[in-house]
């Protein structure tokens, strides 16, 4: 098995059109995600502005294919999902769970994962959002982006905005 840093090294870099980029609006972008070179771009027309590594669902199926728009958008977003236990003094009991297979240990309470620049894409939850990306499929559904481009997308989708998702 490669080692996380090696595969990271091996993605390509993120790459930032920025006269496309700094002129583009939210009324004008466009967003194309390909799971099968797990990357996002952010479009005008057909003029790249961003294309950044992305990290999609470990498993087929998990990130859906199809067209999407952002139906909302929530800089500091936590997950209703995914998450930790956490005692009263806020110290984590159990980290990485899923509210769905995980019961809670007495005197504990669920806290959801950070899910910082959320674009949500689906009613089940399935957004883009700042996330690990370990240079593979990872997450549980979600399209995990840098934190910089997250950030960078947000600023120019709007609700509504349409969003390609590809094999």
């Amino acid at each position: 098995m490669r080692k996380a840093a090696e595969l990271i090294s091996r993605q390509a870099p993120i790459v930032i059109n920025h006269n496309v980029y700094e002129s583009l609006t939210p009324d004008q972008s466009r967003v194309v995600v390909s799971l099968s070179k797990q990357r996002a771009y952010l479009l005008s027309g057909d003029q790249v502005a961003i294309d950044t590594p992305i990290s999609s669902g470990k498993r087929a199926g998990m990130t859906p294919t199809g067209q999407f728009t952002v139906m909302e958008k929530d800089k500091d977003h936590r997950s209703n999902v995914y998450g930790d236990f956490k005692d009263r003094a806020g110290r984590t009991v159990r980290a990485g769970i899923s509210v769905r297979i995980d019961s809670a240990p007495s005197g504990t309470h669920f806290v959801g994962a950070p899910m910082l620049w959320f674009m949500r894409l689906t009613g089940e939850g399935v957004g883009m959002h700042v996330g690990i990306l370990p240079g593979y499929p990872a997450s549980h559904g979600c399209i995990r982006m840098p934190a910089q481009t997250a950030e960078m997308f947000y600023s120019r989708v709007k609700t509504s905005t349409s969003v390609e998702v590809t094999n």
